[in-house]
C-alpha cells in the first residue's frame, strides 16, 4: 500500500485485516494489525523499516511501483523484531550495498535472524542524524527495552514527523490511516491494549524517554508508529502514555475466575453483589479466564485498581487458566493495585494460599484477610459470607 502523507514521505506499509492472534499466539488481534514502513525523501531516500514475512511478496511488489528500490539511499531500522524487518533479506538481495542505519543491538539481532556479517552496517547512536539532502534529515533517539533492546526512534525536522517504532502504537486497521479520520473510543481501546500487553513491563522507562524527548523541545507533528494509525495529535497519546506509565487505574474492580461445578462462579457473584451494595460508583467486570481473551483480560487488570481472582483447588494446585494468567500478569509488573483470592474446595484448602502468594509476587497489595474459601457447595450462609467480603473489599479500595 502507498500513501502519501507529506511531500516528503509516504506509507509504504502493509495492512492486515484478518489477522487474530500476534506473538504466535499470545495477543487477540480483533482489528487486525499493520506493518508500517515510510520512505523518507530529500535528494537522497531513506527507507524507514520493512514488513513481516506473511507480506514480503505484496511489500517488494507496492515498493518497487512507488519508488524503484534502486533509489533507495539507505535503510533504517528501528527495531529489528521480525515483524519490522523481515522483508530486510529481500531489500538487501535486490540491493546488497545498501547502507543500513540501527543501534548497535540491532546489528546482533539482524544478524541474528539474517546471518550475515558482510551487509553495510551503521552503527548510530541518540542524537546522530542521516543528512538525505535539500534541508531533509533524520535525527536518531534510541529506546532499549521499549520493548527490545535494539529499538530506536528517528525524527523528521522538516515535517515534524516523529517515527516512533513500537511505542504510540496499537493492532489496529483502517482503511483511513490518521487518528483524526476514524473513530477514536475504539482507537484507544486499542493503543491501551497494546500498552498494557506489550509495553506495561517497561512503564518506568517510558516515563524517562517521553521525559527525554521532551526536553528536546522537538515540534512534533505527528507520529507514525510500527503498528496502527498515524497520530495528528500527538500531544493526545503522548498524554495517554504519561498517564498510562504512572501506576495507572480507573475507578474498576475486576473479579475473574475459573470454575469446575460452579461453586466458585457463585462466589464471584456473591462477591460482586457485595461490592455492589458497597460502592455504587465503581465499575466491575467479570471474566471466566477459561473462556475470556487472555490479553483482554490484562487490559482490563491493567485498567483496575483492584482484583479479585478465584478458583477451586484443583490437584494441590488451582486451575491452569488461572494460573497462566497469573503468570501472564506478572509479566507487566503493575503497581499501585489492590487484589484478594477466592474459591472452593473439596478435601484440600490450598487455593487461597496459592492465588494470595503468586498475587504477592505479582506485586499486588493483598486484602485482609487475603481471600474467601467456602468447601464444596456455598450455601445461604456461605454466600452471605461471600456478599459481606464483598462489601469489605468494597470499602478498602475506596
Amino acid at each position: 500500500m502507498s500513501l502519501k502523507i507529506t511531500d516528503n514521505v509516504n506509507y509504504v506499509g502493509q495492512i492486515d485485516w484478518t489477522l487474530r492472534f500476534f506473538h504466535g499466539e499470545q495477543l487477540s488481534t480483533k482489528n487486525g494489525t499493520t506493518y508500517n514502513s515510510y520512505t523518507v525523501k530529500g535528494t537522497k531516500i531513506a527507507l524507514i523499516d520493512t514488513v513481516c514475512q506473511s507480506f514480503a511478496d505484496e511489500f517488494i511488489c507496492d515498493l518497487e511501483q512507488t519508488i524503484n528500490i534502486n533509489n533507495i539511499d539507505y535503510m533504517v531500522v528501528l527495531h529489528a523484531e521480525p515483524d519490522h524487518c523481515y522483508t530486510l533479506g529481500h531489500i538487501m538481495k535486490l540491493k546488497p550495498d545498501l547502507p543500513i542505519y540501527c543501534t548497535a543491538n540491532a546489528v546482533k539481532s539482524i544478524k541474528g535472524y539474517f546471518h550475515n556479517e558482510n551487509w553495510n552496517f551503521n552503527v548510530v547512536k541518540t542524537g546522530d542524524k542521516l543528512d538525505l539532502g535539500n534541508g531533509s534529515e533524520l535525527t536518531f533517539i534510541e529506546i532499549p527495552m521499549l520493548h527490545w533492546p535494539d529499538q530506536m526512534m528517528a525524527y523528521y525536522e522538516k515535517d515534524g514527523i516523529l517515527f516512533s517504532s513500537d511505542p504510540f502504537g496499537e493492532h489496529y486497521c483502517s482503511e483511513f490511516m490518521f487518528s483524526n479520520k476514524v473513530d477514536l473510543s475504539e482507537l484507544e481501546y486499542e493503543a491501551i491494549k497494546y500498552y498494557a500487553n506489550i509495553v506495561a513491563p517497561y512503564s518506568n522507562i517510558v516515563k524517562k524517554k517521553i521525559a527525554e524527548i521532551l526536553a528536546l523541545n522537538l515540534k512534533i507533528k505527528m507520529i507514525a508508529p510500527a503498528h496502527g494509525i498515524i497520530w495528528t495529535d500527538p500531544e493526545y497519546i503522548i498524554n495517554k502514555y504519561l498517564q498510562w506509565c504512572n501506576s495507572y487505574k480507573e475507578n474498576l474492580i475486576t473479579i475473574i475466575f475459573d470454575t469446575m461445578y460452579k461453586s466458585t462462579h457463585k462466589i464471584a457473584k456473591a462477591i460482586k453483589e457485595g461490592i455492589v451494595a458497597q460502592d455504587k460508583e465503581v465499575k466491575i467486570k467479570i471474566f471466566n479466564s477459561a473462556t475470556t481473551d487472555v490479553s483482554d483480560i490484562v487490559t482490563e487488570v491493567f485498567r483496575s485498581k483492584a482484583i479479585l481472582v478465584g478458583s477451586p483447588t484443583y490437584n494441590s494446585g488451582i486451575l491452569y487458566s488461572v494460573a497462566g494468567l497469573l503468570d501472564e500478569i506478572r509479566g507487566s509488573r503493575l503497581t499501585g493495585k489492590k487484589a484478594a483470592a477466592f474459591g472452593s474446595f473439596g478435601w484440600a484448602n490450598m487455593n487461597i494460599k496459592i492465588i494470595s502468594d503468586t498475587l504477592k509476587i505479582d506485586g499486588f497489595e493483598l486484602f485482609e484477610p487475603s481471600g474467601i474459601a467456602i468447601n464444596w457447595n456455598p450455601n445461604k450462609d456461605n454466600l452471605k459470607d461471600c456478599h459481606q467480603f464483598g462489601k469489605d473489599f468494597a470499602e478498602w479500595c475506596k
